[in-house]
């Protein structure tokens, strides 16, 4: 009750811009958690942290209560030091995280006598872990994805397109599947910061989605309770994004840094562009193939430089790389040499595919595969509505569109269409004659005139052919003290 009748004057204080003691937050987070705040009250401090921000201090509070609101993972003993994650803003097209989680357990298992640090996801995302015999520690890979809400698709939602896969695992069964395969890809548990979920529901009905501190706490909590060693951060720009600009990104970039580093987690980010789509495709089944391409040593080269650039971080922040160039030629090398592919099937295996399906998936010729997944009804190329030199293709009219179509969920529990998707006939710099395909769209019926439309605003063509597109991955944010990988402009995490 101390708690309820403090609230008022808590939110009271935080309106009128006072900042909020450790044990004020903690008591509104407890308000939370016990279901004695009221959802008017929770979204009155909502907004008022919106509008009046937070300090680090303040959000470093925010993120311990919300990760203490629940319950901890635990692993033995000798993984400490290994556990570590990769997280996504989330984009159009994005299913690295498919392909870099089986990637980063196939480098840790054949690395011998090398100590590490290790890793979870937006989902959990690559945790090197020591196996449980001595004496070559092995990386284990535990995500704890998310499922897709408005215009971007989530990891669950691109692997449940899978027959049999298992999204819900528990503490118990991951800690199996991680010691026999050394990666697993699961839903949250109910238990893990449950003041998260309550805040989360809440910030999208009361248009406080984009507080910066809001969504620093809500990543980091469920991170923190995980008991990660090492964080690499996707944090996404771009008008597909949730932050447009590249200095936005990079607000909410160095503020993710700097609390994960002040709660113990050895953080880095990537700010990536997110204009166009990842890769040729959109839509969760044909992801899921455009993952396995690259699993196999081929694919777009955009979803290749992302995955290796990503993991390459990784594997230099848990000491399993002497730099991060050198970790991102040993992740290139794991998907060229099939041990990769391998993981990722065993990984099916244990979360509930069948054996003969999960090789049919991951060694079949690309007819079996769509075979295995299953294909739309309706498969049909839209023409270049005039000739042209291809200047991009927008990812944010696509999204919608296949969104609509079913590729996506509205609200919560929706069901969702796996088949649904399109593919990308053409890249940037290609010059298109009028009628020339340029976009294959797979649906179970449903695109109309309008659809087409709205589609055919994706290509911007141009009499002339382009520029050269800047790098998809433009800048990293690394902590005071280290050196940037190659290739980046290097950004601090303490916000300087």
């Amino acid at each position: 009750m101390a708690a309820q009748a403090s609230l008022p004057a808590l939110i009271r204080k935080k309106r009128d811009g006072e900042r909020l003691e450790e044990e004020e937050i903690r008591s509104f987070v407890r308000g939370v958690t016990e279901g004695t705040a009221q959802q008017g009250q929770i979204g009155a401090m909502l907004m008022a942290i919106r509008l009046r921000g937070m300090d680090a201090a303040e959000t470093l509070a925010l993120t311990r209560a919300m990760a203490a609101s629940g319950r901890a993972l635990a692993w033995p003993p000798a993984w400490r030091g290994l556990l570590v994650d990769k997280h996504s803003t989330g984009g159009v097209g994005d299913k690295v995280s498919l392909a870099l989680a089986p990637a980063l357990a196939a480098c840790g298992c054949k690395v011998s006598g090398a100590g590490g640090i290790g890793q979870g996801r937006r989902a959990w995302a690559g945790v090197p872990t020591a196996p449980p015999h001595p004496p070559a520690p092995c990386p284990q890979v535990p995500m704890i994805s998310g499922r897709g809400l408005a215009h971007t698709g989530g990891t669950l939602d691109k692997l449940e397109a899978i027959p049999g896969f298992r999204v819900t695992q528990s503490p118990e069964q991951m800690q199996s599947i991680l010691e026999r395969v050394g990666c697993c890809i699961v839903g949250q548990s109910e238990e893990l910061a449950p003041a998260d979920r309550v805040l989360y529901g809440l910030r999208d009905v009361t248009a406080t989605v984009d507080s910066l501190p809001l969504i620093t706490a809500s990543i980091l909590s469920k991170k923190a309770a995980e008991q990660l060693w090492a964080l690499v951060l996707d944090v996404k720009f771009g008008s597909a994004a949730l932050y447009p600009t590249q200095e936005s990104a990079r607000e909410l970039a160095q503020s993710l840094v700097a609390v994960g580093e002040r709660l113990g987690i050895r953080t880095a980010a990537v700010l990536s562009r997110m204009d166009e789509p990842l890769g040729r495709c959109v839509g969760n089944s044909l992801e899921v193939l455009e993952a396995l391409e690259c699993l196999g040593g081929g694919g777009p080269p955009d979803l290749r430089e992302l995955v290796t650039t990503l993991g390459g971080v990784l594997l230099w922040q848990c000491s399993l790389a002497g730099a991060a160039e050198q970790g991102r030629e040993r992740l290139g090398r794991a998907l060229d040499d099939g041990s990769a592919l391998r993981t990722f099937e065993a990984m099916l295996g244990a979360q509930g595919v069948p054996p003969d399906t999960a090789h049919r998936l991951c060694a079949g010729t690309p007819a079996q595969r769509r075979q295995v997944l299953g294909q739309a009804r309706v498969c049909e190329e839209l023409p270049a509505p005039s000739g042209g030199w291809v200047q991009q293709v927008e990812a944010l009219p696509l999204a919608r569109v296949l969104h609509e179509l079913g590729a996506g969920r509205a609200r919560a529990g929706d069901p969702v269409n796996p088949r649904v998707g399109a593919e990308l006939l053409v890249a940037a710099g290609q010059h298109l004659r009028e009628g020339d395909p340029w976009l294959r769209v797979h649906h179970d019926g449903g695109l109309g005139a309008g659809g087409r439309r709205a589609l055919q605003t994706a290509l911007r063509l141009a009499t002339g052919p382009p520029r050269a597109p800047p790098p998809r991955l433009a800048e990293a944010i690394l902590p005071p003290g280290a050196a940037a990988p190659a290739g980046f402009t290097p950004g601090r995490g303490d916000g300087q």
